[in-house]
């Protein structure tokens, strides 16, 4: 149910979906996703003439794992950027306080392309620190976007809270990335970079099976 429009909560800096404010605050963090997404291009330096003569020059020059720290970083980004559409779609607006919220899970995600540079770039790619570093900015955005949805919910802001098995699904399908992302940190710092990247890749599996458990949720089984 939409919260009501009281002098209280006005008062209180609340925003709704038809106010300019909302469009503004939704347009700012829609811009910074944009724009962190924008930066990754940083990281790909443009390899030495001499690199362009054949396929295997072009990626002895290190411009493989550059691609490959650009486009997962890409993906990442993208996938915020959807969640966080997702999560403002769910509410009747916005508050200070996830505003606030908000605020956190972009700066997190504008920390992307630094923390990239240091599992794209061939000179530090190998090393177990930059892997644990960028895993830990990822598990942390994670977190701080279901934040926002929770803090959402808590504030009364969710139009049509899910209960459940549905809203066990929800939080499963949310709690993923920082689960699998967080426990690739020890992974990485144990084994090896490339151990702990490999566990990412059990998302790959992971997320789609919850997504569509997630999609064959009976509505009923959310009353």
């Amino acid at each position: 149910m939409a919260p009501p429009a009281t002098g209280r909560r006005n008062l209180g800096g609340f925003f709704g979906l038809d106010s300019n404010e909302f469009g503004r605050g939704v347009a700012f963090f829609d811009a910074i996703y944009g724009f962190s997404a924008t930066l990754l291009i940083a990281n790909l330096d443009a390899p030495p003439a001499e690199a362009w003569r054949s396929l295997d020059r072009l990626l002895d020059s290190g411009i493989g794992s550059q691609l490959f720290g650009f486009a997962l970083s890409f993906a990442v980004i993208a996938l915020f950027w959807r969640s966080n559409v997702a999560i403002q779609r769910s509410m009747t607006g916005l508050d200070g306080p996830t505003i606030t919220a908000n605020l956190v899970a972009v700066a997190l995600v504008m920390l992307i392309p630094f923390t990239t540079q240091g599992i794209s770039d061939s000179a530090s790619a190998d090393l177990a620190l930059p892997t644990a570093l960028y895993a830990l900015n990822i598990a942390l955005a994670s977190l701080a976007q279901i934040g926002v949805a929770a803090l959402g919910r808590h504030r009364g802001l969710e139009r049509a809270p899910a209960t459940g098995r549905a809203r066990v699904i929800e939080l499963i399908t949310a709690w993923l990335p920082p689960v699998v992302f967080g426990l690739s940190i020890p992974v990485a710092l144990t084994f090896g970079a490339a151990a702990g990247q490999w566990t990412w890749l059990s998302l790959a599996v992971l997320m789609p099976i919850a997504g569509r458990a997630r999609a064959r949720t009976d509505p009923g089984d959310a009353a």
